[in-house]
């Protein structure tokens, strides 16, 4: 576990310079990201003293091109107001693609080449055609690996958290999570129901989905999201917005799963009672809900404690990880998030680090508050993880005190 209370500062902290510049640049990232991706991985592999035989090169970058001027357009006819699926996945596998290809050609291209220049193996033309082998061979194998595991139904990873203000009543009380379906332009119903039945088996008494459903509507992606109706919980099924949402019809998805029979907590709580002992289980919609201008959603962490006993634990839902400085103020007990999907393609969590306090897994911030931040159980735009595996959590939450009756 990690403790984050003294390493990163509240986000009203954060040296206004230092953001100024960030924003400045990231509005350049569109346009410099796919270059990058390309010309880097065309220059290491086609003309470093490589020397290929003349049809080689000009046909390999006549490819890099395609990849160059492809990847975007496809990218916008399918997340753009067209919403191609086709198109999307075409993008969305490309982008993935060429992420992978740009790592291991940045990476193999420097290690590789001077660990080969060290041994002394090879003349320079040799050494050239070694690294370029070793990438493309690196980059096929991750990514049909990464493929294999963006598709197949998450391992459950289980632990216990222990939560000091918890009543020996509700020691042992089960919570699955679920994070970031996203189902999409792959049609992923087989595989939704597939999990929906894994976490079945878990028997938890609280089952949560902490947003990012779909990239879509409620009505484009209902056939994937209805097997959601089959989950079973003893005592609750709770649901709340993630950024997602908000691109796409948020107050839909909020009505769907109000039908499939989940709580939607929209800025409100319900209470857990077992054993004569309560557990507030709370939710607020994604930051970004305010910026939608979706009249009544924003997150408002006031609102959803509004009412509850202050002595009682809480169990908060919030989308994205760094909702955790505002609950730690509001004297949260445990934050469960998802929204970074652990980086999904390494090294991709580097970049997810810079706007969030945590990748995955559980953390301290504060006095008080621990936070559980999942990998995710699917999987956003292309279709890979690699070396960032989904999941399906099982949190059994623990009392200090000896339990004193059965489950």
């Amino acid at each position: 576990m990690t403790d984050t209370s003294s390493t990163r500062p509240a986000d009203s902290e954060a040296p206004a310079p230092r953001q100024s510049r960030l924003l400045r640049l990231m509005r350049f990232l569109p346009l410099i990201a796919p270059v990058l991706l390309w010309a880097v991985p065309c220059w290491v592999l086609l003309y470093t003293g490589q020397h290929w035989p003349l049809p080689v090169s000009p046909a390999a970058t006549a490819l890099f091109a395609l990849g160059l001027v492809g990847m975007p357009l496809a990218m916008v006819r399918g997340h753009g107001r067209r919403q191609q699926d086709r198109a999307a996945i075409i993008g969305d596998t490309l982008l993935g693609a060429g992420w992978t290809l740009f790592t291991w050609s940045v990476l193999l291209g420097v290690l590789l080449r001077l660990a080969l220049t060290v041994a002394g193996v090879g003349a320079s033309q040799d050494r050239a055609r070694i690294v370029t082998w070793a990438v493309l061979g690196t980059t096929a194998v991750l990514l049909a690996w990464g493929y294999a595991e963006a598709r197949r139904v998450p391992r459950v990873r289980r632990l216990d958290v222990q939560l000091p203000r918890l009543g020996a009543g509700l020691d042992g009380l089960r919570v699955a999570l679920i994070t970031d379906t996203h189902y999409g332009p792959l049609d992923r119903a087989r595989w939704s129901a597939r999990v929906c039945e894994t976490v079945n088996t878990l028997e938890a008494d609280v089952v949560c989905h902490t947003g990012d459903i779909a990239d879509g509507t409620a009505e484009r992606r209902r056939a994937q999201a209805v097997p959601l109706g089959t989950v079973r919980a003893t005592r609750a099924r709770v649901y709340v917005t993630g950024n997602h949402e908000y691109y796409s019809e948020a107050q839909g998805w909020v009505d769907l799963m109000d039908e499939l029979g989940w709580e939607p907590l929209r800025n409100r709580h319900l209470l857990v009672e077992r054993g004569g002992d309560t557990l507030v289980v709370a939710g607020v919609d994604d930051v970004t809900a305010e910026s939608s201008g979706l009249a009544g959603h924003r997150a408002h962490l006031a609102g959803a404690l509004d009412g509850a006993d202050p002595d009682l634990p809480v169990l908060l839902l919030a989308h994205q990880p760094k909702f955790v400085d505002r609950a730690a103020a509001g004297g949260v007990d445990l934050q469960l998030s998802g929204h970074t999907h652990g980086g999904q393609i390494w090294p991709f969590h580097y970049l997810v680090r810079i706007d969030q306090p945590v990748v995955a897994g559980l953390s301290r911030h504060g006095a008080r508050t621990l936070l559980y931040t999942s990998r995710g159980t699917g999987f956003w735009g292309p279709p890979f993880r690699i070396f960032a595996p989904s999941e399906i959590t099982l949190l059994v939450l623990r009392s200090p005190q000896p339990a004193t009756s059965p489950r």
